[in-house]
């Protein structure tokens, strides 16, 4: 028996290619690997037959280049992302306070005799300088009144223009995407927490950073979002209106996905933003993509998040479609 048992084990170990995968088991199916292995280069080391991945030959071929993961070191890697997101985000925050505290400390501790004109210190100058300079300030101050509400106006007359995937020089996607039951119920708003951009170059540029994050780092088949805004007033399609979206997990099946580009705890998004998600609402609506009593949420309210930021979250607070019951 023992001479019989001997035996199969130096079988098992001949049929092996080398000593790196002896008696490790298929994460998948829990078998013995007899033959080279799918190994995740993640954390975990863990190992899987290439007949229980479920990848393409095509995804096969991109193992190379990419790396798989299993679905637990995807998911550590996602939280610890977002961790990560949240972490500079509260740095960032933390020196803009020390910075506003060393100017207020130095305002406080300055000492002499007052200036008359802060941009001519240490010296006397006369009535009429002063009230010269008050004149120059006014009009500088009527001028940009103008001039705000000038663009207030361009903007509010702008029309919607949905930049295509091909458009922002976007990746296709791996595999045919799940589409959606439409009309959908929901609006999902959300930001991606990175740099804000307001020209098409520059914003197209984060758009393909953003996806090449999804698709090489979570190893989704396309970027996340539906749509995305830039602060030059473009929309840049996501997963479009019929697929649907990996954005805000339990909710995906019956929503839209919107992403403002930038970061909006602190700061609020421009103008064009604004008025470019209104009028994408709006086309949904007319195109029987969003029913007409549709919800829209702050991406805060579905999921443990900063998203959207608290500027942009109070703004959307102000809109029609804005609610508080998540059911």
């Amino acid at each position: 028996m023992l001479e019989f048992l001997h035996s199969l084990i130096q079988e098992v170990y001949l049929e092996m290619p080398s000593n790196e995968y002896t008696l490790r088991c298929c994460l998948k199916c829990g078998d013995l690997i007899k033959e080279i292995p799918i190994k995740c280069v993640g954390t975990c080391d863990s190992v899987c037959h290439v007949r229980c991945s479920g990848l393409t030959e095509q995804q096969l071929h991109n193992m190379e280049n990419i790396g798989w993961r299993c679905n637990s070191c995807i998911e550590e890697s996602q939280r610890k992302h977002s961790l990560k997101l949240e972490s500079l985000v509260k740095q960032h925050e933390k020196r803009l306070e020390v910075l506003e505290q060393g100017m207020s400390s130095t305002l406080n501790n300055s000492r002499g005799t007052p200036i008359l004109c802060p941009f001519l210190p240490h010296c006397h100058i006369s009535r009429k300088a002063i009230i010269i300079t008050a004149i120059i300030m006014g009009l500088t101050m009527v001028i940009g009144a103008i001039l705000a509400v000038i663009f207030g106006m361009t903007a509010l007359k702008m029309s919607l223009q949905v930049i295509s995937v091909d458009g922002w020089g976007g990746r296709q996607s791996r595999n045919v995407l799940t589409p959606l039951n439409l009309p959908v119920h929901r609006v999902i708003i959300s930001h991606t927490a990175a740099e804000g951009c307001e020209s098409e170059d520059i914003c197209a540029a984060r758009v393909r950073l953003v996806q090449n994050f999804h698709m090489d780092g979570y190893q989704w088949d396309q970027i996340g979002y539906n749509f995305l805004i830039g602060g030059d007033g473009l929309v840049y399609e996501g997963r479009g209106w019929d697929s649907r979206g990996s954005h805000t997990m339990g909710y995906n099946i019956d929503s839209i996905g919107i992403a403002f580009m930038g970061t909006f705890t602190k700061i609020s998004p421009t103008e064009r933003q604004l008025v470019a998600c209104q009028l994408l609402l709006e086309e949904g609506e007319r195109l029987k993509k969003l029913v007409s009593d549709y919800r829209l949420y702050g991406h805060r309210q579905l999921s443990a998040t900063e998203s959207p930021g608290d500027i942009l979250y109070g703004i959307i607070q102000k809109w029609p479609h804005w609610t508080n019951r998540t059911l």
